[in-house]
């Protein structure tokens, strides 16, 4: 049972974090939608934005599984130090997330400067986006993909190895299948995060149309010059972000239920 008290924080809460997304999607230029979103600078930062964030999804997959796997079955103080490690991009601030690529991957940064020697230069570069999005996103999959490992147990992975599966057949057979729904619902919370990435980016990549420059750094710029065409590019990134948190959810809901 719900207690009745909780009503009206709820209704508080529902005020707080819906009117602000209601307001925005009020303010914005309906009619005007397709000829706004068709102009260069918007399907610039729309191209721009789908093309790094899927690269960056998939690099955060291809890192987070078996990182989530090694910190789910490991105990002990680097098991909590690997978990420390992977949780605090999540509560820094974006530009000190920038700030830490910049100085490390920079032209004169602490890795940057052996990397510039060989003629490679991150930083300002579409790369920079990619590594930048990777950087914020990533914890989102290890942290819930390792948290259903954990909860899940290895009793079918121990049922698997006395059978004489080995390892590598006993993750893509018995692990992944059964965390499928945190893995997806992973891969969609990282996918939407890359996606409103902003200060990082600023930051480390900078904002050059058509190379760095994003859907959260074009609406930035366009807040003041062209309001229509803004709330325009916003209306997108909510609609988007929306939807794909909605698969989340779905997916973890079914995943509850099966």
């Amino acid at each position: 049972m719900i207690s009745r008290w909780a009503v009206l924080p709820l209704g508080l809460t529902a005020a707080v974090l819906g009117l602000p997304l209601l307001g925005l999607v009020a303010r914005a230029d309906w009619p005007a939608l397709p000829q706004l979103l068709a102009s260069q600078r918007s399907l610039d930062a729309l191209r721009l934005s789908l093309g790094t964030c899927a690269l960056a999804t998939l690099i955060v997959v291809l890192l987070g599984v078996p990182t989530a796997l090694v910190l789910a079955r490991s105990r002990g103080r680097w098991a909590t130090l690997g978990r420390t490690l992977v949780t605090v991009p999540m509560v820094l601030p974006p530009v000190v997330a920038g700030l830490a690529l910049l100085t490390t991957l920079g032209r004169r940064g602490l890795v940057g400067q052996y990397l510039a020697a060989w003629g490679i230069d991150l930083g300002f570069s579409t790369a920079a986006v990619v590594i930048a999005q990777v950087f914020v996103a990533l914890p989102f999959l290890v942290v819930s993909l390792e948290g259903a490992l954990r909860s899940a147990g290895q009793d079918y992975e121990r049922a698997a190895s006395y059978l004489g599966a080995s390892p590598s057949r006993t993750l893509f057979t018995v692990t992944l299948p059964m965390a499928a729904p945190a893995l997806a619902s992973g891969t969609a919370l990282s996918f939407a995060r890359a996606l409103g990435e902003f200060g990082a980016t600023l930051t480390f990549a900078g904002s050059l149309q058509g190379v760095t420059r994003t859907l959260p750094l074009e609406i930035y710029l366009l807040r003041e010059s062209s309001s229509d065409l803004a709330l325009a590019l916003a209306v997108v990134l909510l609609g988007v972000a929306s939807l794909v948190v909605w698969f989340a959810l779905h997916v973890q809901s079914r995943g509850r239920h099966e």
